[in-house]
């Protein structure tokens, strides 16, 4: 049964929702992790909602909290470059590959940037993913200043004429001033050459409020365009994708819902929100 299922049964007619099951639901949306902010505003318009058409009234009570900001990924210039930033254990590195198979599956070019250079680990997971998926990966020495590898793909990728270069970056999160200055550097950098069109910020959806302190601490820092949310498979707690859009007023561009590589898509409004509603 989808979350707002039980709403939708309360709602229809003149309400039949007593006190207790006011809390009830409150209860529930807290747990889905929609957070109290947006918990407190759709249990406020939900309790005008009179007639029949109880779904569609509350359909369009949570379209509303959605953005309307451009799903679409900005392609102003050739190669578009797109910085991927978000704090480690995310799923940032496979999101870098998923994306890129999804642009590649849409017949475009592109470069990948293995610009994670503080974690070895995330190089060769990515120089893999690129081999699987047959994506140049541009990579440098061990330790390498990660604006001289985010350049060097930038260049590779005007070299040959990507649509696209996108660049993997640290998530080590030792202060937030020290992942935000090596982010600010790594878009000077990648300025000189070409302007960023994008920076898609990965959340974990299973995180719940964490993903949205996330969010909003990356906001305030770097000028985030976009999201794009991990494991958000259609579980009870998926909620924090609402919730993300309403308070930040940032587009979730694309979610990641397994472990496979074409286990990623564009986020859907719509069938987010038939999700919620079973």
């Amino acid at each position: 049964m989808g979350l707002f299922s039980r709403f939708v049964s309360k709602l229809k007619g003149e309400s039949t929702a007593s006190a207790l099951d006011w809390d009830e639901l409150q209860s529930e949306l807290l747990s889905a992790d929609l957070g109290p902010v947006l918990t407190e505003k759709v249990i406020a318009e939900a309790k005008k909602i009179k007639g029949d058409d109880a779904e569609n009234s509350l359909r369009e009570i949570l379209r509303a909290h959605l953005s309307t900001k451009e799903r679409a990924l900005a392609a102003p210039a050739s190669p578009a470059v797109i910085l991927v930033v978000g704090v480690n254990g995310v799923g940032k590195t496979t999101s870098v590959a998923k994306l890129a198979s999804y642009l590649q599956s849409q017949s475009h070019s592109l470069v990948l940037g293995a610009a994670d250079t503080f974690r070895a680990a995330a190089v060769e997971q990515l120089s893999t993913w690129g081999a699987r998926v047959g994506v140049e990966v541009v990579t440098g020495k061990d330790q390498s200043e990660p604006a001289s590898v985010a350049f060097d793909a930038v260049k590779r990728g005007s070299e040959n004429g990507s649509k696209y270069v996108i660049i993997d970056t640290a998530g080590r999160l030792h202060t937030k001033n020290d992942l935000m200055a090596e982010l600010g550097k790594i878009k000077r950098v990648i300025e000189k050459t070409a302007p960023v069109a994008e920076v898609l910020l990965v959340i974990d959806g299973t995180t719940g409020q964490n993903g949205l302190i996330q969010a909003k601490l990356f906001s305030e820092s770097v000028e985030v365009t976009g999201l794009i949310v991990t494991k958000l498979d259609g579980s009870a707690r998926g909620g924090v994708a609402l919730a993300i859009e309403d308070q930040l007023d940032l587009p979730i561009k694309f979610i990641g819902t397994g472990e496979g590589i074409g286990d990623f898509a564009p986020f859907d409004g719509e069938r987010y929100l038939d999700g919620l509603f079973g």
